[in-house]
C-alpha cells in the first residue's frame, strides 16, 4: 500500500493547486494553456510561476526522499518527439489538455470536459491495443 501513497498524495497536490488557481485568479490549471501563455509572455509572473512549481516537482520529491523518482522511457527519442508534437497538436484542437478538462472540467461537471476525457481515454486503450497488436 505504501506504493501507492506518493501518487495519491502527489494527486492531491494536483488537485489542491488547481482550486488554489482557481480561487485566488479565478483561472483554470489546464497546463497545456498555462505553458503557452507563459511563452507568449501573458501574464508571465503567474504563468511562469505554476510552470516552475512543475518542473520543481522531482527536486522537492527528491529532498522528501533522498532519490530520484524512478522514471523509465523505452521509446526512442524521435518517437517522444513526435508524441509531444501530437499530444500539443491535440491540446489545441480539443482546447484543452487532460489537466484543465481531467481534473478541472470533471470537477465542475463540464459537458465539453466529459467528452473530452471519454475521447482521451478512448484514443490511449485503441493506441495501446494497436501498438501491442490486439485486435479492438
Amino acid at each position: 500500500m505504501t506504493s501507492y501513497l506518493v501518487s495519491l498524495l502527489g494527486g492531491a497536490l494536483i488537485g489542491l493547486s488547481s482550486a488554489i488557481l482557481l480561487m485566488l485568479n479565478g483561472r483554470i490549471a489546464g497546463v497545456s494553456g498555462i505553458v503557452g501563455r507563459a511563452v507568449q509572455g501573458i501574464d508571465i509572473r503567474t504563468n511562469a510561476a505554476f510552470v516552475a512549481g512543475l518542473l520543481l516537482g522531482p527536486v522537492v520529491y527528491f529532498t522528501a526522499f533522498r532519490h530520484w523518482p524512478a522514471v523509465t522511457v523505452t521509446a526512442s527519442l524521435p518517437l517522444v518527439m513526435l508524441a509531444g508534437l501530437l499530444v500539443g497538436f491535440g491540446s489545441r484542437m480539443g482546447s484543452g489538455c487532460t489537466s484543465g478538462h481531467g481534473v478541472m472540467g470533471l470537477a465542475r461537471l463540464s459537458p465539453r470536459s466529459i467528452v473530452a476525457v471519454v475521447t482521451f481515454l478512448a484514443s490511449g486503450i485503441a493506441a495501446v491495443a494497436l501498438l501491442r497488436g490486439a485486435v479492438l
